[in-house]
């Protein structure tokens, strides 16, 4: 927000002298400012000529526009993978790949661990309230509890009722089992874990479905299972067909209707269950809009409160509540027409597009502080046009640098890689636009009406004057009705302040040296800060604090966080399999992806193992082409799982396609997920044989592989941009370069303290540090420029002076800007929490470079200084 009330001084572009009486650089040219101004001077004398079309103009384009929201239904767009992932990201390739090579059957050749999606499922956390569930009684619960979940059931549209078992993901004409220690019909013995040993033929792996353990005795790393605190089951349904996926969604939207009832109807006593589906996670994102809309009311009314309680005056024909409300509701239409126009246009609305209003709110308003404040220091005894083209001419370069720093700082930001970001970015940048253009049309209409009320009103106060009735004017006086007969207004308090109290205070030398120990503070702990943030967004944070799918999630993370994803190695390619060379080289690469830190080699699974090792077994040469295809056959009856695995033309005696799978271990957090996706993509491509690695949350890992490169990118674009709009609207060198340090300051102090309030570095924290740069060119810019503007050749008396003319202002922008979305430090969803947390830190660093930091260091550096006058500037020249 723009926080100067007053327009930057229209300085001539003439020599500046130095201290010594010599001829120094020139510091300033005003080719751009002088004609904005003149042309800003022209449009407010239209409008204060006709004040009611320019009000009702942009209430008629505001409805017109307005009705785009009837689209909005069409265009709300909330796919959580398609708006917080990455376009383009590398996983969505590798899983085209695999979706094409490897297609799914799930109604008779059903893998769990080789789906290419996360498939539909409904998933429960079974967790004993004692040490172990491998208990008569917990046992006893669990299958119990199974029964109940396949014997959901619903009614489809013909209104025949069904239950999981119709709908099931089937492996040889059987549903899948939602765990494999469910085959035990009592509590299960002699187990090993994590590979369980079904007979000799078939091997399943625990690791992601039994947690809590405690391991006895046997052969490491496969020993014997004692206790499991913890149990996974999962239910998954047909997708392949859309019919079957159409009446899974059906049966799990009334699985997380009616289960909960049935979990209250079982009474478990040795159980806790926490449940999740496939669902789930949209099905709460997409509810946290209908939450936030209420906290909009809110914050509405607070910005009006402050508005008109910051424009109040004990003198009620100066005073501007009433043209504060409308500076309000300005940006209120602002929000109505950008939004309309933009859904008119077909941009999709996306959740975080929400955080808009809140903010535009906040924003909207500062440049309706400058101009009140411009027509402010208008002469009552001028006439209207006269007084607001002097307002617009003041307010011209203010208002105008805020918006194109604000704007092109947004717009800057649809550079990004996540669709979130850039709707977000498009819709917040174009209501800018809006409020700028309703601000000098809407508002300056009603800032004209409300000056003939004042014009009125001061005519009346002259002619009491004039017929020298005491008695009135003592009863104006009283009422606040009066004023001095040249029109002058009174200097507000808070002006006093700063100029008596806080400028003398922040310059003496002590308060000096405790400002330079409290930015090294400020910046250590920000760099400290930087090193120890994390990357990407957690799914859980998408959905509602108060959701079913938190707990869910972190009992997940307690007992099931030692085994990652098991990864498919997948090779796209034929190549000669039976060939010893390439079976070395394959196996080379395999080994040298098992090696990684984050693999184990041990549960690596290999159909090309398998099968060296079958037709070793039969002392058969696997080196030979016409005994690797004839046995070939043989070997997938008995080990049907790997046809899965195998793409083979009989015809041509080729292999098309294989896979293989390697087991990720100890991936708890965002950084080692992040180092073993990059790690194992870079192994592979550097394999002789071409290979991809791909699981399906690796469509959530790839935000980690350009969340940072994104950051930084649009970081430096948008602070270049920055500084060459403060080049051409603020041309000091001096002022550049404190523009420049501002925002690298505020943004290492907001990513900093980012890690200490909880704040991961996301696509939702990425619109924030956006936001930052365009705000902190508004603290600093202005007041940087005010202060070498300045006359007084003593730099405190600088500073003093920029504190007088910018003080207010900044606590009039950044209250307003915090007020607006203040309201969203309620809501319940991490999204609005977030926003709020770092819009909070954007102002609370902006403001305090702007009245601390800034005015500070210019004592020290401040060398560049305007130029003295041979005689005193008139009251009506000096800015």
């Amino acid at each position: 927000p723009d926080i100067s009330p007053l327009p930057l001084p229209r300085i001539p572009p003439e020599v500046l002298m130095i201290p010594n009486g010599q001829k120094g650089p020139q510091c300033h040219s005003n080719c751009i400012e002088t004609p904005l101004s003149r042309l800003f001077r022209k449009l407010g004398r239209v409008v204060g000529k006709y004040p009611w079309v320019f009000l009702l103009l942009p209430v008629l384009l505001s409805a017109g526009l307005g009705s785009g929201f009837m689209f909005l239904h069409k265009l709300k767009t909330d796919n959580i993978e398609e708006q917080f992932t990455p376009v383009g990201g590398p996983a969505k390739r590798e899983r085209s790949l695999a979706q094409e090579y490897f297609p799914t059957n799930d109604s008779g050749s059903f893998s769990a661990s080789r789906l290419t999606t996360e498939g539909s499922f409904a998933s429960l956390l079974v967790v004993s309230t004692s040490d172990s569930l491998l208990t008569v009684p917990a046992w006893d619960e669990v299958r119990s509890l199974d029964a109940n979940v396949r014997n959901l059931s619903m009614k489809d549209a013909k209104g025949v009722s069904f239950t999981y078992e119709r709908l099931c993901a089937q492996m040889l004409d059987e549903c899948s089992l939602s765990n494999p220690l469910l085959k035990f019909q009592v509590v299960p013995t002699n187990l090993t874990f994590p590979v369980l040993e079904v007979n000799s033929t078939t091997s399943v792996f625990l690791g992601n479905l039994v947690g809590g353990v405690e391991l006895g005795s046997g052969i490491s790393p496969t020993r014997n299972l004692e206790k499991a605190k913890a149990l996974k089951l999962v239910y998954y349904l047909r997708e392949d067909a859309a019919s079957d996926l159409e009446l899974s969604r059906e049966w799990l939207s009334a699985f997380l209707r009616d289960f909960p009832l049935v979990l209250q109807d079982l009474r478990l006593k040795d159980l806790e269950v926490f449940y999740f589906t496939s669902l789930s996670r949209q099905e709460e994102f997409d509810g946290n809009v209908k939450e936030v809309i209420p906290l909009f009311s809110v914050s509405y009314f607070l910005i009006i409160f402050f508005s008109v309680v910051s424009c109040y005056r004990m003198n009620h024909i100066i005073s501007k509540m009433w043209v504060a409300a409308f500076g309000v509701i300005s940006a209120g239409l602002a929000v109505v027409s950008s939004f309309g126009l933009l859904l008119y246009c077909g941009v999709p609305f996306v959740v975080t597009v929400a955080n808009a209003p809140f903010l535009i709110l906040g924003v909207g308003v500062d440049d309706m502080f400058i101009m009140v404040s411009a027509w402010q220091r208008t002469k009552l005894i001028h006439n209207i046009e006269e007084r607001l083209a002097d307002t617009y001419a003041e307010a011209a370069v203010s208002i105008t640098i805020t918006t194109l720093t604000d704007v092109l700082a947004f717009y800057i930001g649809i550079m990004t890689s996540f669709k979130s970001v850039q709707a977000f970015c498009i819709y917040t940048g174009t209501t800018l636009l809006f409020c700028f253009l309703y601000n000098i049309t809407y508002f300056g209409a009603f800032l004209a009406l409300n000056g003939k009320v004042e014009d009125y009103l001061n005519q009346f106060v002259f002619q009491q004057e004039q017929g020298r009735c005491s008695t009135a004017k003592k009863l104006l006086c009283r009422k606040g009705l009066y004023i001095s007969p040249d029109g002058k207004e009174e200097i507000h308090a808070m002006n006093t302040f700063f100029r008596k109290y806080y400028g003398p205070l922040l310059t003496n030398i002590w308060s000096k040296l405790f400002v330079l120990l409290l930015y090294a503070g400020y910046l250590a702990a920000s760099i400290y800060g930087c090193f120890q943030i994390q990357e990407g967004i957690d799914l859980r944070n998408l959905a509602s604090d108060n959701s079913y799918v938190i707990p869910y999630y972190s009992m997940e993370k307690e007992y099931f966080s030692e085994f990652g994803p098991r990864i498919m190695v997948y090779i796209t390619k034929s190549v000669p399999y039976w060939d010893e060379i390439t079976r070395n080289y394959l196996d080379t690469c395999i080994k040298e992806l098992e090696s990684n830190q984050y693999v184990s080699e041990t549960f690596s699974d290999s159909w090309l193992r398998a099968y060296e090792n079958y037709l070793k077994g039969a002392h058969q040469n696997i080196n030979n082409r016409t005994i690797f295809f004839r046995d070939l056959g043989q070997f997938l009856k008995f080990f049907p799982e790997y046809k899965l695995d195998i793409q083979v033309n009989e015809t041509a005696k080729e292999i098309l396609s294989s896979r293989f799978f390697i087991q990720s271990i100890n991936v708890s957090t965002a950084v080692k997920e992040k180092m073993m996706l990059n790690q194992l993509r870079s192994a592979a491509t550097q394999c002789a044989i071409p290979l991809t690695v791909y699981h399906p949350a690796f469509i959530y890992f790839d935000q980690y592989t350009v969340i940072i490169d994104n950051t930084i990118q649009n970081a430096v674009v948008a602070a270049a941009a920055m500084l060459i709009v403060s080049l051409l609207f603020i041309p000091n060198p001096l002022c550049s370069l404190w523009v420049t340090f501002a925002i690298s300051s505020v943004i290492v102090g907001v990513a900093g303290f980012m890690s200490y309030w909880d704040v991961n570095l996301d696509s939702i924290s990425m619109i924030n540090l956006i936001i930052c740069i365009g705000f902190t060119v508004d603290f600093s810019a202005h007041i940087s420029y005010a202060f070498v503007s300045r006359d007084s050749m003593n730099v405190n008396q600088k500073a003093i002076e920029a504190l007088d003319l910018l003080g207010y202002p900044v606590v009039q922008g950044a209250v307003s800007t915090i007020i607006g979305v203040v309201a969203l430090a309620a809501a319940k969803a991490y999204i609005f929490r977030t926003f709020f947390k770092i819009m909070f830190l954007v102002i609370l660093f902006g403001a305090a470079h702007g009245l601390i930091f800034i005015p500070v260091f210019l004592t020290f550096f401040g060398i560049c200084s305007r130029a003295h006058e041979e005689t005193p500037c008139r009251d009506s020249d000096c800015p």
